[in-house]
């Protein structure tokens, strides 16, 4: 009866920590690689201090802004497939059960990019909407 109780108290729980965001105390339920699904964050959207915590796990980095942007600099390993090319090259990311960091300059692109991915079946998806907020929580310079 307690474990049914204990499992009631997770069900009602979880829903609310998956739609806030993520943060690096919440815990994930994931069938991604161990180093990624070990961090304990939940899909989402994601501060830079997060997303710096997902790079070291190994997660794969989408950088959805125009080549040129890219070029400009991105986030070490990103990469590149502009939101509008998501559609057509969502493969080159592996299976739908890649957990995947993407971003852009506002958040917009990122977001249309999300949606595509998850018509696609993707669930790990984690959104750090702005490369500023890569370069604010960064100790290290972007890839130029």
């Amino acid at each position: 009866m307690k474990r049914l109780a204990v499992v009631g108290a997770i069900a009602f729980v979880m829903p609310g920590c998956a739609s806030s965001g993520a943060t690096a105390s919440q815990v994930a339920v994931s069938e991604q690689g161990p180093r990624v699904a070990s961090t304990g964050i939940v899909p989402g959207v994601v501060d830079g201090e997060v997303a710096h915590t997902l790079v070291a796990a190994g997660i794969k980095v989408v950088d959805v802004r125009t080549p040129a942007e890219f070029e400009s600099g991105h986030v070490p390993g990103a990469a590149n497939i502009p939101y509008d090319e998501m559609a057509r090259r969502y493969g080159e990311l592996g299976p739908p059960s890649t957990a995947v960091l993407i971003y852009c300059k506002t958040g917009r692109r990122s977001d249309l990019a999300t949606t595509t991915l998850r018509e696609k079946g993707f669930t790990q998806i984690y959104d750090l909407q702005s490369y500023d907020n890569w370069l604010l929580a960064d100790a290290t310079p972007a890839v130029r």
